[in-house]
Order: structure tokens, then sequence, then C-alpha cells
């Protein structure tokens, strides 16, 4: 049936085949050299009057990876951008876009279908052009006969029942020369490009079933039929989509899951290398992109690079240093103006720079535009047909001159083949041109495009501030946040020198000052109230937009001076520093949230820096469920590092533990070892990890669910996950189960403590059954003891503490006194600096006063910090975990963490007191299940 020829390709033969043979190799040549054609250029002014270039001389690789899963991401783009802009600290598997069918390393299913995810402008459908040229020229691939692209765009137009034999040869006229591509007789590729443009239903459960190609049905049937396998099951598949829409697809129909992340930093080097000529103007634009983190962030994308170099090309040459811009808002206004620009000398011979008045016809075409780009914002669609057009009053026979014009900001094809279809060039021009509508409309028309009226009086009462505060409130209620990045244009639209900027576009009002004001005050307002960490991010976002950055400014000094552990945080301080700690390029080792002092609000707004951590400590901060669904978001997150997640000891009871699994189930989730020690599980949360763990095996490899109730039954079940090799889980600890756990609170722990009177210094008196001690000026007559302190003010307990947890209250009474745990080898004799408790590497302490409290340990010596100054501290020690954590103890009881000290215990630990002044004391206090007795 086929040879190979001298450079690898496969060709059909006369044999066996015979004449059918020498057809099908005929039309196998004729598709190479149509789609070579229309392939070998790239036009980077999109749309037919744009520069055309070679593809070799432009294209840049992208970075691509095996993504995993079809697991769903809901976030707006940016979002996810700026999450992917983190520095890589996990392990990742690259791959080349011409390997995609191949089989990872270990794997030895083949593949069939491929989804491809990625962000608009990512590079996506430029890296379908890519393996479609190297296929047609011959460089990749050679084993596939036939390479159809058929992109989702173009298909939505098809309304006539089709077989698959004239849809293809609708396409590809070339394939009328035969009847029919049978099964095992070829080996076919199916490229479907922009599954997120797709308008028609797939729909996969009803959809009649279809395995014959030369059958006419619908091509919403034939494109489930071929996608599920019933239709040419020896064809490949490879689909493209933005993340949102990839779960259109059902799962079990995707063989392998791949990613494009874009540009990493080397590859955005690379491309203004490429871009700009000029080395030295290159090297201050890359410069220039790294001052401005939003910026840098966005240069991920492809395209987004694409408009930076342009933009900072032309103000950089022509000495605009000044007005540089350094906000996502200033430099699409300026990319605007340069197309006005580069379109007046092109055509009208015009010289200046900078337009001061836009003709009345180009304002009233970028209007339309804007109208249509906000229309279908709302409607989320990216891609637009003749009809949508028609309804902004966007004449389609002249789309031409719209597409001349505005060659850059706008783009008319004519499909793949024949029908014409209309987008943005980017996602974020149509987000911005929505913004410019928005806010024309109510400075030219005093119409709020969110609440329309047609009432005169009301409309003359329209102020700016209206429109910020309805779009704000829109925008928060979106589900997948579609209106983030229009909001942030719209308020930065708002800045009287962004306007000034657009000033032939945009009505004039003079001075916004106060009506931004307001804006800033009602941002504030909405960071209190929201609820969602998310949302409050990109409020941030605005803030930063309107310049308005004092919030985030004070935590960044705090952040950068170390004072943040020594006051208690306001929720909305909590959001400055997750914001800030978002923004930064570096990912954490370990985020450690008993570090700040707050709510479990405010606790609850720091929980989307999980998403930027390898390791995130939340044991003991007292969080209940309602902390666990925005745990479980933070879990879902595409490409996080977090590897590690310590719960211990909060209140999260089984209701929390089943809003955690719904994290847990997603193929976006990764985490490798999970504490819920001391949680208040029971079997009905326990029978919910079972359940997500068979839902997504590959990654958990310790759980530790001791000290809870987990019920001989469900252990059993996740015991046995131990020994399947389907599961990677290689460590389970279920010890110290049972319901007497199932408590609230560390005094579960509550351990009996007596003073030993052999370690008392002469000086301390014992008393209340070894449970008191008081340093007394009059020194005491005891034997000599090799354990006894001889020379300062200490005492131990008899009790040496390992491998289990412990909870004990002191109470002192005088102005300090050290409390602490030593190893029993801790040095007795003499007063050197180095034989107080806490001052050496065999011992830790606390030291309390009335003007607040220090930890001591060789390495954190004197480390001060604040918190409710109370006479009573409560000790808690996890052996085991290294964890040595301190509490302020109200009269009420209630506890306040002041400090944990993470280490490794290799020996029991003796509990410790000392003293530096006389009439001191320190009390053991007896604790009971309903409150604490001395």
């Amino acid at each position: 049936m086929e040879r190979i020829d001298s450079e690898g390709a496969v060709m059909f033969t006369h044999s066996p085949l015979g004449r059918r043979g020498q057809t099908l190799l005929t039309v196998q040549q004729d598709i190479k050299a149509k789609l070579k054609h229309k392939y070998q250029h790239i036009s980077e002014r999109i749309g037919h009057h744009g520069n055309q270039s070679l593809f070799k001389d432009i294209y840049t690789e992208l970075y691509i990876t095996e993504g995993g899963s079809g697991g769903l991401n809901n976030e707006h783009e940016v979002r996810q951008i700026e999450m992917a802009s983190k520095k890589q600290t996990t392990q990742e598997t690259p791959i080349k876009f011409n390997d995609i069918f191949k089989p990872l390393p270990g794997q030895d299913k083949p593949i069939r279908t491929v989804l491809t995810k990625g962000i608009a402008g990512i590079g996506k459908t430029v890296s379908v052009q890519k393996v479609i040229l190297d296929w047609a020229e011959g460089k990749a691939n050679q084993d596939v006969h036939f390479m159809f692209p058929l992109p989702f765009r173009d298909l939505n137009l098809k309304k006539d029942q089709y077989s698959l034999m004239q849809l293809l040869s609708h396409y590809f006229p070339e394939l009328k020369e035969i009847d029919s591509i049978e099964v095992g007789e070829t080996k076919t590729v199916f490229i479907f490009d922009g599954l997120d443009e797709c308008r028609l239903p797939l729909d996969f459960k009803n959809n009649e079933k279809c395995c014959d190609v030369t059958k006419p049905t619908s091509v919403d049937v034939l494109l489930t039929n071929l996608i599920e396998g019933t239709l040419l099951p020896s064809a490949l598949l490879w689909i493209t989509s933005r993340p949102a829409a990839a779960n259109q697809i059902p799962p079990e129909c995707i063989d392998k899951v791949t990613e494009v992340r874009g540009f990493n930093d080397p590859q955005k080097v690379k491309y203004f290398r490429k871009k700009i000529t000029d080395q030295n103007l290159a090297n201050e634009i890359i410069k220039h992109m790294k001052t401005s983190r939003s910026l840098h962030i966005m240069c991920h994308i492809p395209v987004f690079c694409w408009i930076s170099a342009t933009v900072l090309e032309m103000m950089l040459k022509e000495a605009e240093k000044d007005e540089v811009p350094k906000t996502l808002t200033q430099m699409y206004s300026h990319f605007i103006l340069i197309q006005i620009i580069v379109k007046n000398r092109k055509y009208n011979k015009a010289t200046e720079t900078n337009p001061k008045e836009l003709s009345q016809s180009e304002k009233e075409m970028i209007l339309k535009l804007a109208k249509l780009a906000f229309q279908q914002l709302q409607k989320g669609n990216l891609i637009f047909y003749e009809e949508d057009l028609r309804e902004c009053g966007l004449d389609v026979t002249e789309a031409s001159e719209y597409s001349a014009l505005c060659t850059e900001i706008f783009k008319e094809e004519s499909g793949l083949y024949q029908d014409k279809v209309y987008s943005f060039v980017h996602l974020s021009i149509q987000e911005f041109l929505a913004a410019v509508h928005a806010l024309e409309s109510c400075l030219g028309k005093k119409e709020n495009v969110f609440s329309p009226t047609s009432d005169d009086e009301e409309k003359e009462s329209i102020q700016l501030s209206d429109l910020h505060r309805r779009a704000v409130d829109q925008a928060l209620k979106s589900e997948n946040g579609h209106l983030d990045l229009f909001l942030r244009f719209l308020l930065g639209l708002s800045l009287e020198s962004n306007q000034n900027l657009l000033r032939g576009l945009v009505t004039q009002t003079g001075c916004t000052t106060q009506s931004n004001e307001e804006t800033v005050r009602y941002l504030s307002y909405k960071i209190e109230e929201e609820s969602s960490p998310e949302r409050i991010i990109n409020l941030f976002h605005c803030l930063n937009e309107l310049g308005a950055n004092s919030l985030v400014e004070d935590m960044q000094t705090s952040l950068h001076s170390g004072t943040l552990s020594e006051t208690e945080l306001k929720p909305d301080q909590c959001s400055a520093l997750a914001y800030l700690l978002l923004m930064s390029e570096e990912v954490l080792e370990e985020f450690d949230l008993k570090t700040y002092t707050t709510t479990e609000e405010g606790y609850q707004r720091l929980m989307p820096v999980l998403k930027t951590c390898k390791r995130a400590l939340l044991d003991g901060c007292q969080l209940s469920y309602k902390s666990c669904e925005t745990l479980a978001s933070a879990l879902q997150t595409p490409n996080s590092p977090l590897r590690e997640l310590d719960l211990s000891y909060n209140d999260l009871r089984d209701r929390g533990v089943e809003l955690l699994c719904v994290g847990l189930t997603s193929p976006l989730c990764h985490i490798q070892t999970l504490v819920l020690s001391g949680c208040l599980v029971t079997e009905e949360g326990c029978a919910a990890l079972s359940s997500a763990l068979r839902s997504n095996p590959s990654h958990l490899k310790e759980l530790d669910l001791s000290y809870n109730h987990p019920g001989d039954s469900v252990g059993g079940l996740l015991s046995a996950a131990l020994l399947d090799p389907t599961y990677k889980l290689m460590k389970l600890n279920v010890d110290h189960g049972g319901e007497c756990w199932l408590k609230s609170g560390l005094r579960k722990y509550a351990c009996h403590l007596t003073l030993d009177p052999n370690t008392a210094n002469p000086f301390l008196i014992l008393s209340e059954g070894n449970r008191k001690v008081t340093c007394e000026r009059e020194e005491q007559h005891y034997e000599d003891h090799p354990d006894r302190f001889d020379y300062l003010y200490q005492v131990l307990c008899r009790e040496g503490l390992s491998g289990c947890r412990y909870y004990w209250e002191v109470e002192r009474d005088g102005r300090v006194a050290f409390i602490g745990v030593v190893y029993k080898g801790m040095r007795r004799k003499g007063g050197e600096d180095d034989t107080w408790i806490g001052a050496n590497w065999k011992s830790w302490s606390l030291y309390c006063s009335d003007s607040g409290y220090e930890f001591n340990h060789p390495g954190v010596w004197r480390r001060s910090f604040s918190g409710p100054v109370s006479n009573r501290v409560g000790v808690y020690l996890d052996c085991s975990a290294g964890n040595l954590s301190f509490y302020s103890v109200s009269s009420s009881g209630t506890l306040t963490h002041l400090y944990t000290e993470h280490t490794t215990f290799t020996e029991p630990l003796y509990p410790g007191f000392g003293f530096e002044v006389f009439s001191s004391s320190v009390t053991l206090c007896q604790i009971d299940d309903q409150h604490i007795q001395r």
C-alpha cells in the first residue's frame, strides 16, 4: 500500500491498490501544496491588508507542557497568566507539537485524541499552523497521509447536512477524486482549532450514532461521532481550546491533554530581539517591560508581546520616553492611537506623530467596534458573524475598509476557505474597547450601559461614579470573572491622563477627580465586604489602575520591615498582603499562616496565597469548615506548586473535609502530603476522603488522620489504598484514633505535670503538690543532686514527653518568667549565659513579661513579637511533627497563638521554668473538659 521515499515520507504506491493508490498520492500532494501555500506566510498585522512575512522568519518556539487532565478552570485568563508567570519550581514534561500523538515515557496506551489548552492569544492557532506547515513541507509527521484543519469558527456556519466526505470535499475539493477514506487505509489527522469558538451544541448524550463516512447528517453529529470514535475510529484528532471551554468534550474521549504556556522568560527576550532589528532599542524595550510587573506578566502572551513591541518601538524611537506606558490601560490606549497614526501616514501621507483629532469617520468606526466589543463580551463571544456586525451599525459590505483602517485591532478572515468571520486580534483588545464604549456612553450620551434608561431627566443625573459602581457590582457577580479586565480598563480610562490620550475619541468632561475618589471609596468598601478572596484580588488591580495604592504600599513597607507579625491584621490588610504575594514572581517555599494574627475571615482572604507556595502550614489557626470552600478553590489551580498542606488542629469536622474533597477530587490538584490530624473527623469525613482518593489517585503520597475517629471500616478502606498499585499513597497515619479526640481545641491533649524537686534551684520553693514554684530571697536547704540548677533560678518537671501530643497551661505571678522545654542533657551547673533555658541547642523557651514575649533558641535568639499579654500561657507540643507552640490564654479561656517553632525533636522533652527576679511564681494549671483550675 505504501512505501518510504528518499526523505522518509510515506507515499502511496500502485500495488496493491493500483489506480486508487495513484489517485490517493495525487490528492495528498495537491492538499500538501494547498496547505503549504496557505500557511507558509504569517501576517503580524492581522487581517488581509497586513504585512506578510515568512512563517519561519517570525515563529518563536512556545513553551508547551503535558497538561495532565482536562480539568475545568473558570478563572479569567489574566488570572491564569498571572499564575503561569511564577517561576517554575515543579517538574513538568515539555512537549514538541510535532510529537503530541506520541505516548509519554511509561505510557503504553495509544494516543488517538489530544486536547491542547491555552488562554486567548497564547499561540494555539500559530502552533496548529506550525504543525501543518511542517507536514506539508515534508519536515515532520510524514507517516501521516492526510491532515485536515477544520476550525470551529468555519464549522459554525455549516447549517446543511453533509456526509463526512462531503464536508471534507467542501473544504478540500481535491478529495472529490476519491469516494471515501477507508478505515485502516490511511493515517488521517483532523485538527479542530478553537473549541471555545464553537457555537454548535456538541450534544454527545443525545446525538444519533453515525459510523458511515458517506451518510449525510448535521455537522454537530459528525463532530460528536468523530470525537467519540464511532466515525473513523482509526483517525487521529487534535482539538485546541481555551481552558474554560475544554469541558465540552467528555473526559473519556480525551487520551492526552497538553497546555500552551506561551513564552517563558527567555522566549520573551528572544521574541523582542527577533521583532526589533535595532538591538539597542530591543534591549531598552526588554528593560522597560521588566520594570512593570503587570506588563511583564502579560508578555507570556505572544500577542501582547507584539502589541508592546509595536507601541514601545514607535514611542522610544520618537523620543517619547516620558510617556512610555506603565499600566495596561496606558499600553492599550497608545496602541489604539498608533494604529490611527500608521493608517494616516499610509493613506493620508500625514506626518504628525500624535493625532490631536480623529476624523468623524474614524471616530464613528472605532465607537461602533467598541459597541460590538461590549455586546459580544457580555455574551462571552470572541468571534462574530455578519449579523453581529449589522446589530452595531457596521456595514458588512465595507468590512474590508474597517480591516484596512484598524487591521491590528479588528480582523476579517475569509474563513479557512470561503466564509467570512470576524474577531478582535485578542480578547484583551475586545475588553479594552468594551470599556471605551461604556465610558463614552456615560460621558457622551449620559447612558449607563448596565442600567439603560430613556428618561432624559434621569440621564442628566448619571455620574461617572454611578457607572463605576454598577460595573464593579457586575464584575463581582460574574462566576468566571469575565468582566475583570474590562473593569480594570474602565477605571484606568477614568484617569484624566488616559482620557487626554484618547481625547479625539472620548468626550472630555473636565476634572474626574471627585468621581474617582468616590470610586476608590466604593472599592475600599467592597474589599471589606466581599467574601470571595479571588474577586478581592481584582479589586486591588482596579485600585492600582486608579493609582490608589496606599493600603498595598503600607503592607509592602510592613512586609519588608518584618513587622507584620507584631500586629493583628484587619481583613482588608490580609487582602492587600495576598495581592502583594500573588503579584511577586517568586514561588514561596513555605507559607505559614500562623505568622499573621487575624480573624478567620482574615485567614480566608490569605488563602489564594496557597496557589503560589510549595508548602502551606495552616495548622492551629482556629479555622472552621467555612474556610474549606476557599481552600478547595485554591486546590483546583492549574500548575500550582502546592504539594504539602497541613491543616492540623483546626475544627474542620466532617463538613469541612467534605468541602475540601471538592478540591482534592479535581484532576488539577497535585497535593502529595495532606495532614488532617486532630481535625475532629469521623467515619463520614473519612469516607469522603476515600472517595476523593479514588477519583484522583495519582498524586497523594502521605495522609495523616491521627487523633481523629475514622472508624474501622473506613480506616480499612484507606489502608487498602496502600496496597493498591493504582494509588500513589505510601504513608497513612491513623494512630491515636477514638471518640475521645472529637473535642474542640487543644485542651483534649492536656497532660498532668509535676515539678521535680531534684532539679529546683535552692532559691525556688515548690508547693501545692509540686504544682507551684516560687522564687524567694531565702535559700532552701536542698540536698546536692546532679540534676539541680545550682546557680540560675530554674526548675524542670519530672515527666519526659515524647512521641505524642501534649498541652499544658501555666499561670505566672510576677514581672517575668521563662516557660520552655529541655532535653535531659542540658547543662545545669554554673551561671554562664548558655545555661538559661532557651539559650542553648538543648532547650527552647518563651520569655514572658508584662510588656510582651520573646522566643529564645540559638538561631532565633530573642525573637520578639506582640500578642495579648496575659498571666496565663498555653504550651502545645507535638513531638512527632516537631512543633512547639505558645498561646496567650485569656481569663475566659480563649487561646491566641503567639509563636510556633518547627524543628525535629530527637529526645524526650522536659517542661521547665525560670525566673530573673524574686517574688515571682509559676503554677501548673489543672485542665478538665469544662474549665481550667489552678
